[in-house]
């Protein structure tokens, strides 16, 4: 058991505009690799915050600052016995670009998921005064979550001693 020390947001890596569900997450974190899931014992996410702003618990939570061994979840490796993981449903364009494999990020907040987002956080700070806010980029070379985290947060009032 650890200190909560970071609280890190990420995306799901969905188009925009696609709707997804905790059982979605459910299924491709812990379903057998063979059946295309991960195959982890525990999804990568405390909360998910879907595209119409409903916040849904993926993974139980105490709400105290020491992340017991059922709270871990598994959002960033190296990271995750610390911190609580949100993730938001979207993250990169509908849109291809020729020349460029898949899908590229883009920040698909809707202004529900900004509004959702901005209360859990705020709110997940103040419960935690040590904790520091984090976007899974910081400690991964990924774009997820699709946006700076750092940027958003000052824009919201976030004080930048609380930001990563």
């Amino acid at each position: 058991m650890k200190a909560l020390k970071y609280i890190m947001i990420h995306c799901t890596a969905t188009p925009e505009g696609r709707s997804v569900s905790p059982a979605d997450i459910v299924r491709w974190h812990t379903a057998p690799i063979k059946e295309g899931g991960r195959g982890w014992k525990q999804v990568g996410y405390t909360y998910l915050i879907a595209i119409d702003g409903k916040l849904e618990q993926l993974v139980a939570n105490n709400g105290n600052d020491i992340v017991d061994p059922w709270e871990i979840t598994n959002g960033a490796m190296g990271y995750n016995a610390e911190t609580l993981h949100i993730v938001y449903a979207g993250g990169l364009s509908a849109k291809k670009i020729p020349g460029i494999t898949g899908l590229p990020p883009k920040d698909t907040r809707t202004p529900e998921q900004l509004a959702a987002m901005e209360k859990l956080v705020k709110e997940l700070l103040a419960k935690h005064p040590k904790a520091i806010l984090i976007g899974h980029n910081n400690v991964a070379n990924k774009a997820c979550p699709s946006f700076n985290v750092r940027q958003w947060g000052l824009s919201v009032g976030i004080d930048k001693k609380r930001l990563f």
